[in-house]
């Protein structure tokens, strides 16, 4: 057979490469319960999709190329539901998929490829940060810092990270600059490792207090997501990509209804009570609105007074901004603030409508609110908001009062707002109002504090907003899914073929 030689080396190296770090590192990964970097590609993709990048690519430096097979991440071009995406998975069992001088142009080119095509990039995280000695010294300052753009986003196309082990160096920048962020318990993400960091700050720090999934899923809310398995990370990057266009200039894809998902909206009273002090779960209305089985919650953790959910309506992609009394009583702190701007840039930079369900009794005051500077993360919020281009939809279930109305979308700063007969549009609650203004309070002289009630309520119900024109529409809360239905054809037309203006495409990606 001409060329035998060369087609049997290249069979060779093949298997080289597909051998990854070894067989003794590749059955410890199986003990552990863990998938390799190749297997995950296997599970994330359609079978069969996969165009690897830099296969036979190694390190640059004599001493550690025999042991550096595709330079430890793993590279290339591939499809999810039919559509192509670039993808990087760090192989842990080379080198711990340490940052180098080759991999890092693989990682260029396959973000470059990605972002001038318009495709969705994955990076499945595992690192153990910067390959030394290669970036130590002056020497190491001429391999760093090369491309200007390395870390700059103009939101193109969606960006994913899953985090499934120690992530250092490149796996935690790439995630916080990317759309969403999922991790298996266990994982750790961190500038440094907890052992470079113990010195650093000369006391001991584990790995979990540094960087575990509950401090990045609640406390800091550098990660939206947390699970159990490799399997169901990667399961959860399907599902955020299903919501979105592979690229900015493309409307959301559609997908077929579930049965059932009209007939369900009539159980909406059983959820929201009538007193509106009863809490309760805002996301069990929201499931009853949407598409059945459509929800997926962002940072669930993470500023848990409001829910940032997308999901479906008729087939197609909205965004839910859902005060929910369950937690603080609805009231917005620092954290859901944030919350709510990563949310709304991510819904305006891919064309996702906006539904702000609103059940808010304001901001929540206080002295740790003044130190985290809330009154700027407010006025952040309004100046994100009227940048965005997407349709905004305003529902008033129960309570909007003070500067949180403005904020709920409340007036101008929605194309639409409905009120359920439901609504409250005080200041603030009545029986605070009686007490403020008047000095009045029940246990002092119950008749004169029911009279002043009274008379602070009356102008704050649907019917007096409605009346002003300052709501264009009173519901029946059964209505609701009809009404959003026909009332995003109408707004989703105003853009170019589902396609908004992106104003908001170089909002920081943390803040």
């Amino acid at each position: 057979m001409a060329f035998e030689q060369q087609i049997k080396e290249l069979a060779e190296k093949t298997a080289e490469v597909l051998g990854m770090g070894g067989p003794e590192k590749l059955a410890q990964r199986r003990t552990e319960g863990h998938l390799n970097a190749r297997e995950r590609i296997d599970y994330l993709i359609d079978e069969g999709s996969f165009i690897e990048s830099g296969r036979f690519a190694r390190s640059n430096r004599p001493e550690v190329k025999h042991k550096t097979p595709a330079d430890g991440k793993v590279a290339g071009f591939a499809r999810i539901a039919n559509r192509d995406i670039g993808l990087i998975s760090n192989d842990f069992t080379v080198l711990g998929a340490s940052s180098a001088v080759i991999n890092m142009k693989k990682i260029k080119h396959v973000k470059q490829i990605a972002t001038k095509k318009g495709m969705p990039l994955v990076f499945l995280g595992e690192s153990s940060g910067a390959r030394m000695p290669d970036r130590m010294g002056s020497a190491g300052r001429g391999i760093v810092a090369q491309d200007p753009t390395e870390y700059q986003r103009l939101r193109e196309s969606p960006w994913c990270s899953a985090l499934l082990g120690q992530c250092y160096g490149s796996s935690t920048w790439y995630s916080a600059m990317s759309d969403f962020v999922v991790m298996r318990k266990g994982a750790i993400m961190a500038i440094a490792s907890p052992k470079v960091t113990s010195i650093a700050i000369n006391k001991p720090i584990t790995a979990e207090e540094l960087g575990g999934w509950k401090l990045l899923t609640g406390v800091s809310g550098l990660a939206d997501m947390a699970v159990d398995t490799d399997e169901q990370a990667l399961d959860a990057i399907k599902q955020f990509l299903s919501y979105l266009p592979s690229n900015h200039l493309e409307a959301p894809p559609e997908h077929p209804v579930p049965e059932g998902s009209d007939a369900i909206t009539q159980t909406i009273l059983d959820i929201l009570p009538e007193s509106r002090n009863q809490v309760y779960d805002v996301r069990k209305i929201l499931k009853v609105i949407a598409d059945q089985d459509s929800c997926f919650e962002l940072k669930e953790r993470f500023g848990k007074s409001i829910s940032t959910v997308l999901a479906r309506i008729d087939g197609k992609s909205v965004g839910f901004i859902a005060n929910n009394p369950l937690y603080k009583g609805g009231a917005l702190d620092a954290d859901a603030v944030q919350k709510v701007i990563s949310f709304m840039v991510l819904c305006d930079s891919f064309n996702v409508p906006l539904i702000f369900m609103v059940d808010v009794p304001g901001f929540l005051i206080g002295i740790e609110g003044e130190i985290r500077g809330m009154p700027g993360k407010v006025i952040n919020w309004m100046n994100a908001m009227t940048q965005v281009t997407v349709p905004k939809i305003t529902i008033i279930m129960r309570k909007d009062y003070g500067q949180a109305y403005i904020n709920m979308a409340g007036g101008k700063n929605a194309d639409e707002v409905a009120v359920w007969p439901s609504a409250d549009l005080g200041f603030m609650d009545p029986a605070v109002s009686v007490n403020v203004l008047y000095g009045v309070k029940q246990s002092d002289d119950p008749e004169r504090f029911a009279q002043l009630k009274s008379e602070v309520e009356r102008d704050t119900s649907a019917w007096a907003l409605a009346e002003l024109y300052e709501a264009q529409h009173v519901l029946d809360p059964r209505d609701t899914r009809e009404w959003l239905k026909r009332t995003l054809e109408i707004h989703r037309q105003g853009m170019h073929n589902g396609v908004g203006e992106h104003r908001l495409k170089n909002w920081p990606t943390s803040y």
